[in-house]
């Protein structure tokens, strides 16, 4: 079993994370989330979860949910990735909404 040994969130706006994915993924696109694992150890995970806040916003619109609530999908899907989910594949995609809805049940308020 993986634990969480250390995470960085840093919240970017969309022109800051695309020079991101261009410069580092060379893909050409606005994304909600760049993961970088850091891991050294297997067991432990550490990674960069760069979030772009406006894509955020943008997609609590789109999907009809609260910026707070779609910050914390955003995250919970940058942590998947550092588990080892993908999503790439639709049938990994789909794992991983379910994954990411698993996470946001288990999310308290605090």
């Amino acid at each position: 079993m993986k634990k969480i040994e250390h995470i960085n969130l840093i919240v970017c706006t969309d022109d800051y994370l695309l020079e991101i994915n261009r410069k580092h993924l060379n893909h050409d696109y606005y994304t909600d989330i760049i993961t970088f694992d850091l891991s050294v150890n297997k067991k432990l995970i550490s990674g960069d979860l760069f979030i772009s806040y406006d894509r955020v916003l943008e997609n609590a619109i789109k999907f009809q949910t609260s910026p707070k609530r779609e910050l914390r999908r955003v995250v919970a899907h940058g942590l998947l990735h550092l588990f080892g989910f993908k999503d790439k594949l639709a049938k990994d995609k789909e794992i991983m909404t379910i994954m990411e809805n698993k996470a946001l049940e288990l999310w308290k308020e605090v």
